[in-house]
């Protein structure tokens, strides 16, 4: 009969379907519905058995805060424990590093997944085998990615990583430890910049022979020179400079002193009479002008000393001048009464004068020979104490020279130690990540081949209903005698039931 659509069933014949109606085109389709049953249950006994031979191995890597490093400072610091958190991101760059395609390639080559023997297609390749064997390591390179898998779990910082393949048990371990290795050393290597410790240890060997030259310069110099301190030489000097300079004041000041003295001693030597009475002999009085001679002489030499001290117009001065006076107007009264007879010798004032003059001009002497030899004294001085000045300076610089270098070899010294200590660390995987459950060899398959059979046992009983129903419903021709009549709009007289061949 020809391809015609049969009308919607109406809701009354939907409710008049038995069990037998549902069921009907199964048996009417029975030989699509046991080959599409064995056709898919075939399929699933091969990934039965494929099941068999498939291993997976798994681990997981913790992500941890970031271990502090120290900076490069003047000062002793410490590694401390930062109070960063970790976020999401942090947990998504560890999962983009562990698929990295150069660890997964140097995972193929180390775990061989590229392997080694020749397959038949590469009879037919022409290519040379260095091209043949760097795209066969690129291929298994994109397998290993498609097939790995790496997953950050919710709520944690722990990153999943699983891997499966059909073969040897030890091929996925193999895969997952030697990730884990290279992932560890790649991480290690991007947290701290490599040739740190070398870098340092090579500062700290230059300022160590700087500081050796330096020091070597500062004994050279203090050899050469002759001097150890010079600062502290120059500030003795200046003190020394200061004394003599004071000194030379006070003999220049001592050198006019004596000299407005001479001066002063010719002038009373001048009215001073180098000789004086010193006895007389009178026929009368001779007691009295004895008396009176003495009191004019102890006058004449008060008065003397007095002007050495006073001017002439000073009141003592001039009391003794009256006293003097007097007493000649009475000697010259005793002399008019009598006749005295007189004795002189050289006179004591005067004397004292020129004895004191004598004296004066030699400290005169003595202090200008003093005063040159302070001047002389003084211009070495200023002389030295410029040198000590270029020498200090020059002293200064070394030293200046000497701690920078040190402060630079203790600084790169404490680095390179600090470095040591990083290097020791990241040997022992002491870093922001973890390996926190490694990989192991699966002893049993990674899926029972049991549950994969009746899994497809399921799926090949249900894919045969649906196969024999979807050929029912894809046959355009009538079943019954129903049918015929509904579609066509013709009574049927007779049907005749098809006969088996």
């Amino acid at each position: 009969m020809g391809n015609l659509t049969a009308k919607k069933p109406r809701a009354d014949e939907i409710r008049n379907l038995t069990l037998r109606d549902m069921i009907a085109p199964l048996f009417r389709k029975k030989r699509v519905v046991v080959a599409a049953f064995f056709a898919i249950f075939a399929v699933a006994l091969c990934f039965a058995w494929r099941a068999n031979y498939y291993y997976a191995s798994s681990m997981q890597v913790v992500v941890e805060q970031e271990r502090s490093e120290p900076t490069v400072t003047p000062q002793q610091v410490s590694m401390q424990a930062t109070n960063k958190t970790v976020s999401t991101d942090d947990v998504a760059s560890e999962v983009a590093l562990l698929q990295g395609q150069d660890m997964l390639r140097e995972v193929v080559q180390t775990c061989n997944l590229a392997g080694s023997g020749a397959s038949f297609w590469d009879r037919f390749d022409s290519r040379d085998p260095e091209a043949k064997k760097a795209a066969a390591l690129e291929s298994a390179t994109k397998a290993l990615a498609g097939n790995l898998k790496a997953e950050a779990l919710k709520t944690s910082h722990v990153i999943d990583v699983s891997y499966g393949r059909t073969g040897s048990p030890e091929t996925p371990a193999c895969v997952l430890q030697n990730l884990g290795r290279l992932y560890l050393e790649k991480h290690l290597r991007l947290q701290r910049p490599a040739g740190a410790f070398n870098f340092f240890a090579q500062e700290t060997d230059k300022y160590q022979q700087a500081l050796a030259e330096s020091e070597r310069r500062l004994v050279d110099f203090s050899t050469t020179e002759r001097i150890a301190a010079p600062e502290t030489l120059r500030t003795d000097m200046a003190q020394q400079l200061i004394a003599a300079k004071a000194n030379l004041y006070h003999t220049q000041q001592a050198i006019a002193a004596d000299k407005q003295r001479i001066e002063n001693i010719k002038e009373q030597m001048a009215v001073t009479p180098a000789r004086s009475s010193t006895s007389e002999a009178s026929i009368s009085a001779n007691l009295l002008l004895d008396q009176l001679q003495s009191t004019l002489l102890n006058a004449q030499l008060k008065r003397t000393q007095l002007l050495m001290k006073y001017e002439p117009s000073y009141p003592l001065v001039k009391e003794v001048e009256e006293e003097i006076a007097q007493t000649k107007e009475a000697i010259a009264s005793a002399e008019e009464a009598k006749y005295v007879n007189k004795t002189t010798d050289r006179d004591p004032t005067f004397e004292y004068l020129r004895q004191d003059q004598a004296r004066t001009e030699t400290d005169l002497a003595s202090e200008e020979a003093t005063a040159a030899a302070l001047a002389k004294t003084i211009r070495g001085m200023q002389s030295e104490l410029v040198s000590l000045d270029v020498k200090a300076v020059q002293q200064a610089e070394l030293l200046r020279d000497a701690k920078a270098n040190e402060s630079n070899y203790l600084l790169y010294l404490n680095k390179r130690e600090q470095e040591r200590t990083s290097d020791a660390l990241d040997q022992k995987r002491i870093a922001n990540v973890a390996i926190a459950v490694p990989a192991y060899v699966p002893a049993l398959p990674a899926r029972s081949p049991l549950k994969v059979a009746l899994l497809g046992l399921f799926i090949a009983v249900m894919g045969g209903i649906v196969a024999g129903y979807l050929a029912e419903f894809a046959d355009p021709s009538f079943r019954t005698a129903d049918e015929v009549a509904e579609v066509l709009n013709i009574s049927v007289v007779t049907s005749v039931p098809r006969q088996a061949a």
